[in-house]
């Protein structure tokens, strides 16, 4: 069977990582590039990722250790009194998908979030905001940018691309970027400082003058925290939550640790933007004998949980894209994914044995929104 296309995730999807690969990092800049095989925890620490560098032990984490991303999830959390019905109504979607060959999917590739780390040196352009109201914190947030010229937004509508500066400990992230004769322009997205003590959601602690409807992704938390990385693979281990783009999320209301969402479903049952699923603590992984990948993203569910950002055509998690490095480490026997498609892998995945912990729900704003994403 040929590969699927990517399916769209709203604007949050894989992200392309300078970890763990053989070759150089795309997208560094005129002249300057970082050996590949340096992890993203290594590059950081060492500013521009010159310079004598230390092993890593664990794959690097975006956000602060106390990020909803990065904590792990103590064994009696508590659980929210509409688990078992809106679980009950989630596998019924996984079922669905299931039985039509839809997915579930682990997005790679188009309508992805492709992630450029640039060093000190980087030049800085301006990138303008385009079809959308005057955010003049926004514009200025994008005034000087350490874009590299030869950039690419993913593929997809949506044209998503994230920017991080390990040196400044910055994040820029643009929804529908175009590079033209008349310069760099954006339609949505945000702006992040002091990235490595955020809690992973677009606020005003992310930058002078941020609102909460900033960010590419429905929800505003950035979705580059709950991403399966390169290096988490190569490492075997996920030690963050997993972000997840579902179809049919709530209609009109949001779950902290998201500041709004582009729902649309009206059932009750529905899953809203910011629901925090974890796997039950008391089920027994080893015993479900899970193909290795599998078994990795189910103990990451268990310990961290799984966090609904986007709405999307197909339920879908989110991988590391490597489109820009030229090669796909996802293929074949030898490949990350074994041979398996992603459906395949998260077949076997214990949908059923998933909750859902305490929410705290907020009706949505309906000023300010930024656009939400095409579907494919």
């Amino acid at each position: 069977m040929p590969a699927r296309p990517a399916r769209n995730i709203c604007r949050a999807a894989a992200i392309v990582l300078a970890a763990g690969l053989g070759g150089w990092v795309a997208g560094c800049g005129a002249g300057t590039s970082h050996p590949i095989g340096l992890s993203l925890a290594r590059l950081h620490a060492a500013g521009d990722g010159l310079g004598s560098l230390a092993p890593s032990a664990s794959p690097f984490r975006f956000f602060s250790p106390s990020s909803f991303w990065n904590q792990a999830l103590p064994v009696d959390a508590t659980v929210d009194p509409s688990s078992a019905a809106l679980v009950k109504a989630f596998d019924e979607t996984i079922a669905t998908e299931e039985q039509s060959d839809h997915g579930p999917w682990i997005n790679t590739s188009s309508y992805s979030l492709p992630l450029y780390t640039v060093p000190a040196s980087q030049p800085l352009v301006q990138v303008k905001l385009k079809d959308h109201s005057p955010e003049p914190a926004l514009s200025a947030a994008w005034s000087e940018v350490p874009l590299p010229p030869t950039a690419k937004p993913a593929a997809g509508t949506d044209g998503i691309l994230i920017l991080w500066q390990p040196s400044t400990d910055r994040l820029w992230d643009f929804w529908r970027l175009v590079h033209s004769a008349q310069g760099w322009r954006a339609s949505w997205g945000g702006a992040m400082r002091d990235v490595q003590s955020n809690l992973g959601v677009y606020g005003p602690n992310a930058w002078p003058g941020a609102q909460s409807w900033w960010g590419a992704s429905a929800s505003s938390l950035a979705v580059v925290g709950g991403v399966i990385s390169l290096e988490d693979l190569e490492l075997g281990q996920i030690n963050h939550a997993l972000a997840i783009a579902i179809p049919n999320a709530r209609a009109g209301v949001y779950s902290s640790p998201a500041q709004r969402s582009d729902g649309k479903a009206a059932s009750p049952l529905s899953l809203p933007e910011g629901a925090h699923l974890r796997l039950n603590p008391k089920l027994d992984l080893a015993a479900l004998h899970l193909p290795r990948l599998t078994m990795m993203l189910a103990q990451a569910a268990q310990r961290y949980g799984i966090i609904v950002t986007d709405s999307a055509a197909d339920v879908a998690l989110v991988a590391q894209d490597p489109t820009t490095t030229g090669t796909d480490p996802y293929l074949g026997r030898a490949g990350y994914f074994e041979g398996m498609r992603p459906d395949q892998i998260l077949a076997s995945f214990p949908w059923s044995d998933l909750e859902l912990l305490k929410m705290e729900l907020h009706r949505l704003r309906t000023a300010r929104q930024a656009p939400t994403s095409a579907q494919p």
